[in-house]
């Protein structure tokens, strides 16, 4: 009797190894199925708070003059920052060569970063002629730039906001230890950088793509 149960407990064990490695290699090749799903609806629900957001907007009744779209954006970002909380749908980045079309909240909190990359606050919105910080998950939650370090020079990023769509282009990256916050400081000019753990599976150091701005698309209703 006793040969038997211990028999049954060593295939049990064998069984449960088997699928902690096939969780393993299905996460390291693609990503956690489980968090995908939760992600999922939480960009489903981020997309219809956002066309409601977009609706109670107050309209701008004329286009500005080409020579003031600048002090324009900067005005309607820092607008659109005040109406926007933690955990609520800022736009919607774009990014092809990732084949990625996601929501972006605002926060960089555990909670807010379930639900699809974000925006870390002390940084700009798109519009505010200073940097705009973006992380993501790698391997969890949709895993959003689970693929960052593809991205090459000259690859398109478009952040689209209520107020127009802002296009970059990636100039570059940089790998840092998690601890260098001097990352976070803007440089004085309006850009975006990307931001994953380095590598895969840990936090000790933060891949960052960097991307310069190439031109705006006015909405179509500002």
């Amino acid at each position: 009797m006793l040969l038997v149960v211990l028999r049954a407990t060593g295939a049990l064990l064998a069984l449960g190894g088997l699928l902690v490695l096939a969780w393993v290699v299905t996460v390291w090749q693609w990503q956690d199925p489980v968090t995908l799903v939760l992600n999922k609806r939480e960009q489903a629900h981020l997309a219809s708070a956002y066309e409601e957001r977009a609706r109670h907007l107050p309209p701008t009744t004329t286009r500005p003059r080409a020579a003031d779209l600048e002090a324009y954006y900067r005005r309607s970002a820092v607008a659109y920052r005040k109406k926007t909380g933690v955990g609520e749908p800022i736009g919607r980045l774009v990014v092809p060569r990732l084949g990625l079309r996601v929501w972006v909240v605002l926060g960089t909190d555990t909670e807010s970063l379930k639900k699809g990359p974000g925006l870390h606050p002390p940084t700009g919105f798109p519009g505010e002629g200073r940097l705009t910080y973006v992380a993501g998950h790698r391997t969890t939650y949709g895993a959003p730039f689970s693929d960052i370090d593809k991205l090459q020079p000259g690859d398109p990023v478009t952040f689209e906001v209520p107020y127009g769509s802002f296009r970059y282009v990636v100039t570059g990256h940089r790998i840092v230890r998690a601890n260098q916050l001097e990352v976070l400081q803007s440089r004085g000019r309006e850009e975006i950088a990307l931001q994953a753990c380095w590598p895969r599976f840990f936090a000790s150091h933060r891949y960052i793509a960097y991307a310069k701005l190439d031109r705006v698309v006015p909405a179509s209703k500002p």
